[in-house]
């Protein structure tokens, strides 16, 4: 970037004098200092992004992948889902119960298709893994 602003303005018959650091573009010298500055600024950040690749390929293998690490185990979101499913618990129970905000459970369900609506908490009835459920579930 600063060897394009550098060419640029170059073009434009014009020079870059910093008021802070001892750059002047309009010297031999000073267009060699940039062009250094301008060279360590791309060498680190192409070795900035080689590192980052090199990290995310190995996490890859390791079976990691990104993102927030998930507010409730497997184990924890089956039960959640049996127990809105057999109407033990409403999903706001169930967030309660396990200490999380509503929206993952909400979530949880919509995947699950456990048809849960979070604005209108209607009694009907709903299927889930073969059980048929009538209750509120918001």
């Amino acid at each position: 970037d600063v060897l394009i602003i550098m060419e640029r303005l170059a073009e434009a018959k014009a020079g870059f004098r910093s008021l802070t650091e001892s750059i002047d573009t309009t010297t031999p010298a000073g267009r060699m200092m940039m062009q250094m500055v301008g060279s360590f600024a791309e060498f680190e950040r192409a070795m900035r992004r080689e590192r980052t690749k090199i990290g995310l390929e190995a996490a890859r293998r390791e079976g990691r992948i990104g993102g927030r690490r998930p507010k409730l185990t497997p184990h924890q979101q089956d039960e959640i889902v049996r127990m809105v499913a057999r109407g033990r618990k409403t999903a706001a129970d169930a967030a309660r119960l396990f200490g999380v905000h509503p929206a993952p459970i909400s979530r949880l369900l919509t995947r699950t298709r456990a048809d849960v609506s979070f604005k209108h908490a209607k009694y009907r009835a709903k299927t889930y893994a073969g059980i048929t459920v009538q209750g509120h579930f918001w």
